[in-house]
């Protein structure tokens, strides 16, 4: 449930969140002079290695700005050397719950970033079954000192994750997912089912079009209320948009110079669930949002530009007082007839 006001960021101690999910090292390379095609070599001077992927920048945002956060997830035993995986615990990211395979590799993913885009190839042979991690013991005691879990990665087999979210409910506890770009699961006749018991689900436009069979990001919104309690869309550079109690909000971006869009969604759900968590107002969770999802673009990956909770609120107070310099409002209320 979204309370009605925001709260003080004085606040000591907070609900915990659960992150569950893929952690990627990411290799990222951005800022090219053109896009790489076949047969050709592109060169550039920017590049960074940073841990990638939905569970670690929704993790190191939502900490960062002061979330108790815990990740459970898979890597392998070279995770341990790596600088990448070591930030999450640099940013107070508890890492207990998580296994470390002594057989298979820490997935990775190479990423070229180009005009506000990017493509990704990944190698990925590590990250199956995800939803055993959650009956070990160190994932256990992750749980009971967690208030809301969210999912990031595709929760498929959908009847095996839908057991699992029904528990996770029964204990009490609120779940969202963002389940990516994953087209059999968007067309399989069980994922509403498994919608309706989640509180939140964090698509992007295309996804959401996708996920509903809708050729308006508008409509798709209005269909995923018939089943998400609070459904709501990334909009990228035109900010977000949710339904709540019959009412569509639009919530406008933070003006930013991007360099790189890899991981913005991701921290986009970092900024949302540690506003939700904290008892703020659905529009305040859009916004802090869009402010975390719109920082991450101006470094390279997701995680390279993490806010204190200080520069959170002041960014989301100029987006209020520049509201009425935009081009539209930065909140927009209409009724679902």
């Amino acid at each position: 449930m979204i309370l009605s006001g925001m709260a003080s960021s004085s606040v000591t101690r907070r609900p915990g969140l659960v992150v569950v999910g893929e952690f990627f090292l990411d290799l990222i390379f951005y800022a090219l002079p053109d896009l790489p095609r076949l047969g050709e070599e592109v060169k550039t001077r920017h590049f960074a290695q940073l841990p990638g992927g939905g569970l670690a920048t929704t993790s190191l945002v939502a900490s960062r700005l002061g979330t108790p956060t815990a990740a459970i997830a898979r890597v392998g035993a070279d995770a341990r050397s790596s600088p990448a995986w070591r930030t999450l615990e640099d940013n107070g990211v508890s890492v207990d719950a998580c296994e470390f395979s002594p057989s298979l590799p820490t997935a990775r993913t190479v990423c070229a970033a180009f005009n506000g885009d990017r493509m990704m190839i990944t190698h990925d042979v590590i990250n199956q079954h995800l939803e055993k991690l959650l009956s070990r013991p160190a994932g256990q005691q992750a749980l009971r000192r967690a208030k809301h879990v969210h999912l990031a990665c595709a929760l498929w087999p959908i009847p095996t994750w839908l057991s699992w979210i029904n528990r996770l409910r029964t204990r009490g506890l609120s779940v969202s997912a963002d389940i990516g770009w994953n087209p059999e699961m968007f067309k399989s006749p069980g994922l509403p089912r498994l919608l309706q018991q989640l509180e939140f689900l964090f698509p992007n436009e295309i996804e959401a079009r996708a996920i509903t069979g809708e050729k308006t990001t508008e409509r798709a919104l209005r269909k995923l209320a018939d089943v998400v309690p609070v459904p709501l869309i990334k909009l990228g550079q035109r900010g977000s948009m949710a339904i709540e109690n019959r009412k569509m909000v639009e919530v406008a971006p933070l003006p930013v110079r991007s360099i790189d869009a890899t991981g913005a969604g991701d921290a986009f759900n970092g900024g949302f669930l540690h506003a939700y968590l904290s008892g703020w107002k659905l529009e305040d969770c859009l916004r802090a949002g869009n402010v975390c999802g719109a920082l991450a673009t101006t470094g390279a990956g997701g995680s390279s530009v993490l806010p204190s909770a200080t520069k959170l609120r002041k960014l989301m107070s100029r987006l209020k007082t520049n509201s009425g310099e935009m081009t539209r409002r930065t909140t927009n209320r209409r009724t679902i007839g």
